[in-house]
């Protein structure tokens, strides 16, 4: 069970019982250790459906899903939980959140669905988008959840004329989403803290189905998260942690690197193991990273130790502007491709930005180079699945508004923007569902016109044959019926405007219909709330988006925080400045912010497993005219230009010497 395994990984693997942080530096094959652990507590006579393993990706679960079960070479017929956090959370909702006075089957609103209703928020509160936009009220208050603030506790927060605005938002949107029987993608944790907070006999049960509880990438986890690991751990201690606090990179979604690094307060007998030999990049490499991140006054004392050769160190680079930069680094790219020695799929270019990559773009479609932009727009946020989605999850539940109301006139069927305004109006002041106003007769008669009630009365007619097929029996040809009965053909022709543009929709909802023949084949019992379920967290997890961009034979162009967990043989970190990496709105405090863009650029850095190159221009545009730039001062770090209060080994840092294009240094 642990052959090939490291000591510090046997070490990991072998501690059965009581908490264990595990501190899994980058490329020190942390996923193996977790599997490993999984197959050895279920080898000492561990009952696998005891085991709990909790990541934060539908690939990750799934990978470990997979060496699961290679380990146990399918000598088991129960498996062990393995799921993300928000699936886990999913499955409790559902069998517990009627007491919290939703139906269990609620429905999941995506990123869309928060805008519509958004808007409609600030609507009712008579404010204005130029004070708060709706993309400003969701961000808030999925900030306030992360950190297990409710409405009533946003309100005595607030500090600032657009907090309280928003907390008043904030107040009704999670009326409105009850009032439909829906719950946001933040919901589905929010409300099991509070099932768990409020109801302790829910806890006892949800708890008493696992002996074992394994959270992998903890050093991401958010307040609730944390709380609810506590809270289902808390019965039999067995908890263990895997992670790294070096690559906690998303504070910004709420993540809290403080978890990890008082993880030991939290539970005083833990046991920690570091996995520190690296098998992804070389020796210099890793110096350069350890020289970095030793910067950062708050870690857990850990050093990558190479297991590979030195290899040829990091080099700087500097250009006169940002087109040189683009230019130089593409035409260096070309030469290397055409040197036989590397594939275009072999490179990546990091950036911390998102309008950085234009300008390399352009040099990469001038030299006829492949490549992909990774994190373009998701499957799922494509008009025509959203659409087909929305038709779903109207089907399932018709009072879900935001869906009702894309849909109602799309394909068009007659009912203008001015019909669903006076439907919207009456549904308001009755405090009622539009779906209830649309049934009602008497109220159409006097309302609307003979052919908007008739495009009504049939569109009323259709969804109920289509809750009667689904109902029926949730098949293949249920979802063909919705396709032909919505006359949906007709919208994809309509949103068209070229041949090949008619021909991608199509096959986008295709492959919708593909996914939910994936479906079936693989649930036992599938239902189409199951199904939307599964869309859902599928659709807040663009990793999947992710591989299949990575899966061509082409240069990866990436943001540092989408690099993370990849790698590849040649990286190149453009943009190397102060006030992008470390970005500007870091530069305010100079405190935990800019140690979070150190580890940004520490998780960078230890993607290059061959070579690494760092560039920075020395002028850029901004708002259309040239300005000189300053270096990172992540670069003076990196060779040991920067006085390091936390006295990393002064003996591996050596100046930099040379000037101009190219700077090289011996610890680079």
């Amino acid at each position: 069970m642990s052959v090939g395994l490291n000591s510090a990984q046997k070490d990991a693997v072998d501690t059965l019982s009581g908490p264990l942080l595990v501190l899994a530096g980058a490329g020190s094959g942390k996923t193996r250790v977790v599997t490993y652990r999984i197959a050895k507590l279920i080898d000492s006579g561990i009952a696998p459906e005891r085991i709990l393993a909790v990541t934060f990706t539908n690939k990750a679960a799934q990978e470990m899903q997979h060496r699961v079960r290679e380990q146990l070479k399918g000598g088991q017929n129960s498996k062990p939980e393995i799921s993300t956090f928000h699936s886990l959370c999913v499955r409790i909702l559902r069998r517990q959140i009627d007491v919290l006075g939703y139906p269990r089957s609620f429905s999941i609103v995506d990123a869309a669905d928060q805008d519509t209703m958004a808007r409609k928020v600030l609507r009712e509160i008579r404010v204005h988008t130029s004070q708060l936009s709706p993309r400003e009220l969701i961000y808030q208050i999925s900030g306030w959840k992360s950190k297990c603030i409710r409405p009533e506790q946003a309100a005595q927060i607030a500090d600032t004329d657009k907090q309280h605005v928003a907390a008043a938002g904030y107040r009704r949107y999670q009326s409105e989403l009850k009032r439909m029987g829906s719950v946001d993608f933040d919901d589905l944790l929010l409300l099991t803290d509070d099932l768990f907070s409020a109801h302790s006999n829910a806890l006892e049960e949800e708890a008493g189905r696992f002996d074992h509880l394994l959270i992998d990438e903890y050093q991401d986890t958010n307040a609730i998260q944390y709380r609810i690991v506590k809270a289902l751990a808390a019965p039999h201690g067995n908890l263990c942690v895997v992670g790294d606090d070096d690559q906690s990179i998303y504070g910004f979604r709420g993540s809290e690197v403080e978890h990890i690094l008082h993880f030991q307060d939290d539970w005083p007998k833990a046991k920690v193991v570091r996995l520190e030999t690296n098998y992804r990049s070389t020796a210099a490499i890793l110096e350069t990273a350890n020289t970095l991140i030793s910067y950062n006054k708050s870690r857990l004392d850990k050093s990558l130790i190479a297991a590979r050769p030195a290899g040829q160190k990091p080099r700087i680079e500097q250009f006169r502007d940002e087109n040189v930069e683009a230019e130089q680094i593409v035409y260096a790219i070309q030469r290397q491709i055409e040197s036989g020695h590397w594939e275009p799929s072999d490179f990546a270019i990091l950036f911390r930005t998102n309008e950085q990559p234009r300008v390399f773009e352009t040099e990469l479609r001038k030299r006829n180079l492949p490549y992909v932009l990774v994190g373009s727009k998701s499957f799922f946020d494509r008009k025509e699945v959203r659409d087909l989605l929305a038709y779903l999850k109207t089907v399932l539940r018709p009072r879900d508004e935001s869906s009702l109301r894309r849909i109602l006139n799309t394909p068009a069927r007659g009912i203008s923007n001015k019909t669903m305004d006076v439907l919207v109006a009456e549904a308001t002041d009755r405090g009622e569902a539009m779906w209830d106003v649309m049934q009602d007769a008497a109220f159409l008669k006097t309302a609307l016109p003979v052919p908007a009630r008739m495009a009504i009365s049939n569109f009323i007619e259709m969804i109920g044959s289509l809750q009667t097929a689904f109902h029926s029996n949730c098949s293949l040809d249920a979802i063909n019926a919705l396709i032909e009965k919505s006359d949906y053909e007709k919208e994809v022709e309509r949103a068209s405007n070229t041949p090949e543009e008619r021909d991608m929709r199509w096959s986008n909802v295709q492959e919708l219909v593909n996914a939910f023949s994936g479906f079936l084949s693989k649930t036992r019992e599938p239902t189409l709330l199951g199904f939307l379920d599964e869309v859902a967290l599928n659709a807040a997890d663009l990793e999947s988006d992710k591989d299949k961009q990575l899966s061509k034979n082409a240069i990866a162009l990436m943001t540092l925080h989408a690099s993370k967990g990849l790698e590849f043989p040649i990286c190149y970190m453009v943009g190397m400045e102060e006030g992008i990496l470390p970005h500007r709105r870091s530069l305010e405090e100079d405190g935990d912010d800019v140690s979070e863009e150190r580890r940004l650029a520490y998780v960078g850095v230890t993607r290059a497993q061959e070579l690494l190159y760092l560039s920075l221009s020395l002028s850029r545009m901004k708002w259309g005219k040239s300005r000189e730039t300053k270096p990172s001062r992540f670069l003076f770090e990196m060779i040991g230009m920067s006085d390091n209060p936390n006295k990393y080994d002064k003996s591996h840092q050596k100046k930099a010497r040379g000037t101009g294009r190219h700077v090289r240094s011996d610890n680079t």
